[in-house]
Formats: structure tokens, sequence, C-alpha cells
């Protein structure tokens, strides 16, 4: 097993994607992984890896001789891409016009992991959220570019992507990694306790109330001119017949208060 396991990385196929061409999670792949002898997998698991690998069998022997040319690595994808259902399967649910194949292909893989986290009745709470607050990031991303750095930084120190590699903004993402490398080896060697941190963590949740009431506020305030615009144009709601005129009367509400 350990030569099907070398092999498997030397064609770059994914736990991911493997999963999805056995149709089993990816965690059954690591277990299946594990197993000592391919033999002994189920027999219709066992006979779709072979079809993808193009070998009679599983034995030690069978894979040690097979020789990964580009013509048999072209083969291997040609046939993965076929068993694997994802984009087809994905039109059903997304509206996948614009993307590129590769696109697709990372909207798939995205949302497979997903679900299998949220399937997993082990850490269901915990997991459902993670995913949530993934969520939370990435309704963000736009207005916290810091957002960006932290999934590149993990990513780099997860082994994915070259640790010099940079996507974003240079400068600022250099940075920003080396002070989350600096509080994270902190964390991570014990330098950090509860007690040392509290003040710290108190000005944290200080300053999210503080922008959450100012957001409050803010929106309190919105929905009275919203209210005033309404009255004095003489609707009682906003439609999309309306909308622009509403819009351009809020404006002008705002204007007198200046």
């Amino acid at each position: 097993m350990s030569k099907l396991n070398s092999l498997l990385q030397e064609l770059g196929i994914s736990k991911v994607r493997l999963a999805k061409y056995l149709g089993v999670s990816r965690q059954m792949v690591y277990n299946y992984l594990e197993i000592d002898d391919i033999n002994k997998w189920p027999k219709e698991k066992k006979i779709l890896l072979l079809k993808l690998l193009d070998i009679a069998d599983g034995d030690e022997g069978s894979v040690s001789s097979i020789k990964v040319t580009t013509d048999y690595l072209m083969a291997v994808e040609s046939r993965l891409n076929q068993g694997v259902k994802n984009t087809s399967d994905m039109d059903n649910y997304f509206d996948l016009k614009g993307l590129d194949k590769e696109e697709q292909t990372l909207l798939a893989d995205i949302t497979y992991l997903l679900k299998e986290k949220l399937l997993d009745d082990n850490k269901k709470e915990e997991n459902l959220y993670a995913v949530k607050y993934l969520y939370h990031m990435l309704q963000s991303i736009d207005n916290v570019p810091e957002i960006k750095y932290i999934f590149g930084y993990m990513s780099k120190t997860t082994g994915f992507t070259n640790p010099e590699d940079y996507k974003f903004d240079e400068e600022k993402q250099f940075i920003f990694e080396g002070i989350l490398y600096t509080a994270l080896t902190l964390y991570n060697n014990g330098g950090a306790s509860r007690s040392r941190l509290a003040e710290s963590h108190r000005k944290f949740v200080q300053e999210i109330e503080q922008k959450n009431e100012e957001k409050l506020t803010r929106t309190q305030q919105l929905n009275t001119i919203k209210v005033q615009a309404l009255r004095e144009l003489g609707y009682t709601k906003i439609d999309e017949n309306n909308a622009s005129e509403i819009i351009e009367k809020i404006a002008e509400i705002q204007s007198r208060k200046v």
C-alpha cells in the first residue's frame, strides 16, 4: 500500500477528488489507504481504483511497474474527470455561467468539503460554526483585506502554497504574515495565557461592541430617513417602481442635515 500511496501522490490526485471518484467521504479514503492490502477494500471501490490507474491488480509488483509518463498522467486525469461527478451536478445548484473549468472545479471541491464537514456527526456543532464563520469572512473579504492575508498565511503554513508566493499586496501581506507568525509562535509555545491577555481581550470586546452600537445607530438613522422620504413622497413602501425616486429623496433629506 505504501507504493500505491506514493503513486497517488506522484499523480497529484488529492484525497478530495479521489473521494468523489470513489463516492465516499474524504475520511473514508484515509481509512482505505491505511489498510495494508487493497484486496481488503470493498470490492466495488477496489475495482474503481484499479480502473482509474489502469492496472490488473493492486499488488506491489503491478504498482511498482507503472512509469508515470505524460501520456499516463493525462490518461489517468481523463478517467478521473469522467468518474468524478462535479460540475455537471453543481449545475443543479449553482449558475456556473462565466466560470472557467478550474473555477468550476474549485467551487465543486469547496462545496464537497463543506458538505462533508457538516455531515460529520462527531463534530456537528463545531463544524457548523466553523463553516458559518468562514461564510462571514467571505462576506467581509472585500472590506477587510487582512482576511485574504490570513487565508494566504494558512495556505502557506499547511504546505499548499510556496511561502514566498504573494498574490495580493506584497508589502502588506509580507508584514501581516510576519506579525501573525510572531503571534502564533507565542501562542503555540505557551508564552501567552488568559490572565496575561485579559486586558487586551477586554479592549477587543469593547471595540467590537462600540462598532456594533455605531452600526445600529446608523441603521436606525437610515430607517428614520427612509420613513420620512416615504411620507414626503406619499408612498407606504419601497418597490421596484419607486425605488430610485425614494433613494433620491433620502439623499436630499440627508443633505438638509449637513
